[in-house]
């Protein structure tokens, strides 16, 4: 099974995909909203900003796998003096179709298309089911510690 670029006729599947993602680290996912934003970012930002990927299960009615990529800018840096760094999110995969590579296929594109658009940096955040996978793909805790603030956690 080849990873590909979605097409808009995936959005609902991306979504859905993204969905099992959110649940697998205790996100409430029932709130139609996220689903409706996530839907109309698709649509609008796909090829442009954001890239997504997916690998089509092989029944032929849904997908096995995805993950989608955001390019941003940032303020220029030394080593980073286009200011373009990557986020990748979204990657997700069925539990039926998972310890196939599909995911790794997935980064692959993913990470071939961030290098293509000139993101020197590629962030992401791991769950424990991924963080192998991650760092098997060169993913690590090198420079400057990274912290988050959430609205939700203050």
């Amino acid at each position: 099974m080849a990873a590909r670029f979605a097409t808009s006729g995936d959005v609902g599947e991306v979504v859905r995909l993204a969905g099992v993602m959110y649940a697998s680290v205790g996100q409430d996912i029932s709130d139609p909203r996220w689903i409706s934003a996530a839907e109309g970012h698709f649509r609008s930002r796909l090829g442009a900003d954001v890239q997504v990927v997916v690998v089509d299960h092989p029944d032929g009615n849904r997908l096995a796998a995805s993950g989608a990529a955001v390019i941003v800018r940032r303020l220029p840096a030394p080593h980073n003096p286009g200011a373009l760094v990557a986020y990748i999110q979204w990657v997700a995969t069925d539990e039926d179709m998972r310890r196939q590579g599909l995911c790794r296929e997935v980064m692959r594109l993913l990470l071939d298309w961030c290098a293509a658009r000139g993101a020197p940096i590629v962030e992401l955040h791991a769950t424990p089911d991924g963080e192998a996978l991650y760092r098997s793909l060169g993913f690590g805790q090198r420079g400057p510690i990274a912290l988050r603030r959430r609205e939700w956690d203050t």
